[in-house]
């Protein structure tokens, strides 16, 4: 196959995995753009002969987010008839694309320029039961952590709202509200849990402040997942109230100084998800190291390290993993999944 072929098969294959993943919309948008795609545009040009790789990079994924913010922005009423909550049959959506694509070239030629930003609100309810199962545990106020943070928005779990079938935590007036399917018994939800502070890093860090980063977040929200984009817009307007930091930096660099700056009687926690895998292994292999030489020095606080990764990138659901220090014991807490639609709890 030619390099435009393996850039349309790239587009069939996330087509696929939209359908998985619960948007048949953006599965069609995708199927459309790699059959119809052409050099005649500048956008068109840029995909088809695209300079990495295209299957890590997300090219398909990036263009259907450009294409979400010309939509969201206003800018296309057109584009906008053809998107959920409107409905259209093949024919007329590949015409208001081929439209937009005439009308806002350069536009989606530089929405091309940035990978995928998202932070998914509902992956929080897969990471609540590990932060309490560490207050539990512990005893201590923790100082959460967390690196690959997007917007940060994770890091106000504790001001949300959770039900896990019959058993609920937070705050029942909180404008954002979880409720993941359960796959067997619920979570323990008893016990102590008090967030000391609260700090994350990414290396493209969102600023909600700042109007066009908020569309370009809600941008890479799939169009006909309304209920997505409505827990974004809700942790949205939590943030605006709670203040956290956010910070441009490297991982490994973030919990180094982190880790070195700790304070007495709390519990570190540094947490993570669904981003583990796109960083180098060299970076991985640093924070492992830098972890287990903290933990371990005696006379220390605890350290924990929660996440919600795929032990292999194969594996259909992520697993929430707890390493805790002294001692660097890990176990499994969940099976999660990716999206946080459904948690199924191991632990006893």
């Amino acid at each position: 196959m030619t390099d435009a072929d393996n850039v349309r098969d790239h587009f069939r294959r996330q087509a696929a995995a939209c359908e998985r993943l619960g948007s048949p919309f953006t599965a069609r948008l995708c199927r459309l753009l790699a059959r119809d795609l052409n050099e005649t545009s500048e956008t068109g040009h840029r995909v088809l002969n695209w300079p990495g790789n295209f299957r890590d990079d997300a090219v398909a994924l990036r263009l259907c987010g450009a294409f979400h913010a010309v939509v969201l922005s206003g800018a296309d009423e057109d584009l906008a008839s053809a998107y959920p909550s409107n409905q259209a049959d093949d024919e007329r959506l590949a015409a208001a694309i081929a439209g937009a694509l005439k009308r806002h070239d350069l536009r989606l030629r530089a929405g091309l320029d940035s990978p995928p930003q998202t932070n998914e609100i509902a992956r929080a309810g897969m990471l609540l039961p590990g932060f309490i199962t560490i207050g539990r545990e512990t005893g201590l106020p923790l100082a959460i952590r967390e690196i690959g943070s997007s917007a940060g928005l994770n890091l106000l779990f504790d001001r949300f709202r959770y039900d896990y079938g019959e058993i609920g935590w937070g705050d029942e007036a909180s404008p954002v509200r979880l409720k993941p399917e359960l796959r067997g018994e619920p979570p323990p939800l008893g016990g102590f849990l008090d967030v000391a502070s609260r700090k994350g890093c990414d290396i493209a860090p969102v600023e909600i402040s700042d109007p066009q980063q908020r569309l370009r977040l809600k941008s890479y929200v799939w169009p006909d997942q309304t209920a997505r984009l409505q827990r974004l817009e809700a942790a949205i307007s939590i943030a605006e109230q709670q203040p956290f930091m956010l910070e441009r930096s490297d991982a490994a660099d973030f919990v180094d100084r982190e880790l070195a700056a700790r304070e007495r009687g709390q519990v570190f926690v540094l947490f993570h998800s669904i981003m583990w895998q796109y960083m180098p292994e060299a970076t991985r292999l640093r924070i492992e190291d830098s972890l287990d030489a903290a933990g371990n020095v005696e006379g220390t606080d605890p350290i924990a390290w929660l996440r919600m990764e795929p032990i292999a990138t194969t594996d259909p659901y992520a697993t929430l993993r707890l390493t805790c220090w002294p001692g660097g014991s890990t176990r499994d807490l969940a099976l999660c999944d990716y999206h946080g639609r459904s948690i199924e709890w191991l632990a006893g």
